[in-house]
């Protein structure tokens, strides 16, 4: 009867050691959108489809009735920003000087090899692609980075410095123009060969710009800055709206033939071409929703948001896409 006890641990030890528990019932997997999940950038591809990138190195599709499907990448570093060419060709860069790029319309991804680093900071904060397989990446340390082989391989433009370059316009013909930290704007119109900087005309970072032509153009920044160009970037005026919160992004809409800007705090800001130049309002999404925007795409009728979520915009409903 003593030996009972022992009999019974030793039995228990042996279970312990060489029984395997089995599976029940079937693994489950986390949803493609998840609340936890925040979104840089957006970018469309001939088909329809939806691309957004952002934290931990996701990329999602988004199809046209609303499926979200993710799509595997190589990296878990945050991807800031992401740009189509065609139905194939697609470019995502992001925090560390991460570089991704696809030849199959996003369904997989590979890391571009020898991109130019910094030894103090390589985060690249957006992208922007033209004909040709040409893309162009702007970023943390004076960051100038291009591609001409559909963002496979990346040589610079400009020497390292002390600044972060926020966004580029390519107007055509090699012209350029970017933006950055303390409304520094630079100008090159032979494809980044030499370089004109422009004195700056707000003191704050500037965030994005966009042209509609090669002449008109707005860039937008910090505390609600506005700037207005009817020269191709070589003069900018300010536009005082009233509006304090940060702007983080600015796309032209042909078809309401007007300027659209987000950023913080649900924030949104319109600009109309009239008659009388331009006419310009502000608004907020929805006021029980105060999310941050940094990516704007226009897609048919509606403006596709990424930020503190995903969602459409159609200049009266936000409608949020719905983990």
């Amino acid at each position: 009867m003593v030996i009972l006890p022992w009999a019974i641990i030793g039995g228990l030890l042996w279970a312990g050691l060489f029984i395997k528990p089995k599976p029940v019932g079937a693994s489950v997997s986390p949803p493609a959108l998840e609340r936890r999940d925040q979104f840089y950038g957006l970018a469309q591809l001939p088909g329809g489809a939806i691309l957004a990138a952002g934290s931990n190195g996701k990329i999602l599709a988004i199809a046209g009735d609303g499926e979200v499907a993710r799509r595997q990448t190589p990296t878990d570093k945050t991807l800031q920003d992401i740009a189509a060419w065609d139905a194939s060709h697609a470019v995502a860069v992001g925090n560390d000087g991460v570089i991704l790029f696809s030849t199959d319309a996003g369904q997989h991804w590979r890391s571009a090899s020898g991109v130019p680093r910094s030894q103090v900071a390589n985060k690249l904060n957006r992208v922007r692609v033209a004909a040709g397989g040409l893309a162009i990446a702007v970023g943390e340390m004076g960051a100038l980075l291009a591609s001409h082989d559909f963002g496979a391989s990346w040589q610079r433009l400009r020497d390292e410095e002390d600044v972060a370059w926020n966004d580029v316009a390519l107007l055509g013909d090699g012209r350029m123009v970017v933006v950055g930290e303390v409304g520094r704007i630079l100008l090159s119109d032979d494809a980044g060969g030499h370089w004109k900087e422009i004195p700056p005309p707000v003191p704050g970072s500037l965030m994005s710009v966009s042209f509609r032509d090669a002449s008109n153009g707005v860039a937008v920044g910090v505390e609600g800055s506005v700037l207005v160009t009817r020269d191709g970037g070589r003069q900018w005026q300010p536009v005082e709206l009233g509006v304090r919160d940060h702007l983080f992004n600015v796309l032209w809409d042909a078809g309401r033939n007007q300027w659209f800007a987000v950023g913080a705090l649900g924030r949104w800001v319109s600009g109309s071409e009239g008659a009388n130049g331009l006419s310009w309002h502000s608004g907020t999404l929805d006021a029980r929703d105060l999310s941050w925007h940094t990516g704007a795409l226009l897609s048919g009728p509606s403006i596709w948001l990424a930020g503190d979520g995903i969602g459409r915009w159609d200049q009266q409903r936000w409608s949020p896409l719905k983990p």
